[in-house]
Formats: C-alpha cells, structure tokens, sequence
C-alpha cells in the first residue's frame, strides 16, 4: 500500500504549557464541537485525565518541584498529528489519511476494526468503542472541516490565556525557538519538533517532558517507514489465507458428497 506525502508541513498548533492554568474549556470545546459524550469511567480534567473514546483531549494536572518550590502545571493531550502518520502506514484500508492541511483524519466508513493503528501509533492515541455493538476507532481529528477552511482547530480559540497559537508549522517552530532561547525558564526543546519524524502539535515548557508524561523515547525516524516496510504484506497475506481457506472448505465439501454417494466412509 502506498502512502501520501506532503512536501508541505501543512498547519499546526504551538502550545506554551507555561500558559495553562487548567480550566478545561478546550477539552469542553472539543466535546461539543464534536458531539462527544462524558466519560463516566474516564476524566478528561484533573490528576488521572486520559483519552478515551469519548475524550479525544484531556489535561492533565502534574504537582512538581521547580527549583526547590511547589508547582503546578497542566498538559492538554490530544493526537499529534504527525507529519509522517504511522496509523497511516499501518491503516490497509485507508481509514487514516493525513491531508495536505496536516490533520491526520480517521474516516469510519473504511475502518474494518483491524486495530493496527492502535499499535502502531507511539503516542497511544487512538482508542476503541469497547462499549460499542459495532465499535469503531475515536481519535482528536484536529477540527479538520474548521482548518480546511482557514480556520483554528475549536479548542484553540477558547483558551482565555492563549496556550495555543494556530498557524504555519514553519512559523510555529519559528516562534518556538524565537521563544525559548530568549527565555531563559525554557528548557531547549520543542517536543513535536523530531518526535516520530516530526508532528504539527508542538510544546514548548519551562518542565522536563519526561516529568510531564511525554514519551520522550520516540525515535525521530518517520515510524511510517518502519510500519510500511512489515505492514505492506499484510494485504496479500489475508487473500492467501482467504484462498486457502476457500480450498479447504471445497475439498472437503467435495470428499463429503463423494462418501455419500458410494455409502461408505472416505478418510478425511
């Protein structure tokens, strides 16, 4: 299966985890942007926040030290979008495509519940309607319908202290730099920048990532590269076992009426 890639890095959004102060409103807007229900099970505010089918963003609340002093910082979750998508790669049905704007889109249509994306994703983003009679795969689509026209994804322009900027990735990373080097409560990174190849959300924090729940192990290779070399053959792997399957069923299919018609038992 081949893959889409884009020579440009398409939209994105900067988030400054120094601005949050976890009021939640870009979680409440995406769930009403998107018609998502509340998760009995799972908070999208708080210390135990997580994504779940119905919370594609949560913030989650961290108590740390910073410099010998009590701290309080917040981090909005969402999908990354990345720019080379390994739920792409590893979708043979296309039910994840990334679009020439940067959001990777889920399309329920063409999803047959293989789950591969699941596992290929090095962030844990997407997440599955256990609940579901027919269950399907949930993800953050980055508002993508506002962003096709000229538009901020919903949670972007809710925030009453400007955590996010929406805009250009090249700009944004621009601004990322511009901004942590002449800070210096900065620390020098800006998480998205590499990660997984590079992604269209980018944070930028005064706290080590690792201290925030960030993956900070992901390879800065394109995972795309890696999923699409093994999951490639899975295609051709389903129609030979599908064949064989065929087969088996119409020789034995075949013996059955054989025995049946002679009346006397055939070795299977």
């Amino acid at each position: 299966m081949a893959y889409v890639k884009f020579d440009t890095p398409g939209k994105g959004v900067l988030v400054d985890l120094t601005k949050c102060v976890g009021c939640g409103s870009c979680s409440l807007a995406c769930k009403l942007w998107n018609d998502l229900g509340h998760d009995d099970e799972v908070p999208d505010q708080g210390p135990d926040a997580k994504l779940s089918d119905k919370n594609w963003t949560a913030v989650k609340f961290f108590a740390l030290e910073k410099d010998n002093e009590p701290v309080y910082r917040f981090v909005k979750n969402q999908c990354l979008h990345c720019q080379h998508p390994a739920c792409e790669s590893a979708c043979f049905s296309r039910a994840f495509q990334r679009t020439e704007n940067g959001p990777v889109v889920y399309y329920p249509h063409l999803c047959v519940g293989c789950r591969y994306c699941m596992l290929a994703c090095p962030f844990d983003v997407p997440k599955f309607q256990w609940d579901k009679s027919f269950p399907l795969v949930t993800k953050c689509q980055m508002c993508s319908s506002r962003v096709d026209k000229g538009e901020a994804p919903a949670c972007v322009g809710v925030c009453p202290t400007n955590v996010m900027t929406y805009g250009d990735r090249d700009e944004l990373l621009a601004m990322a730099r511009k901004t942590i080097e002449s800070d210096d409560k900065y620390i020098k990174h800006i998480y998205g920048e590499h990660e997984a190849g590079g992604t269209n959300w980018l944070y930028i924090s005064d706290i080590p990532f690792e201290k925030l729940g960030f993956r900070t192990d992901v390879t800065t290779r394109p995972i795309q590269e890696y999923s699409h070399e093994f999951l490639k053959y899975t295609p051709p792997v389903i129609v030979a076992w599908g064949g064989l399957l065929s087969a088996m069923y119409v020789y034995t299919k075949r013996r059955k009426e054989v025995a049946g018609k002679d009346k006397k038992d055939v070795p299977m």
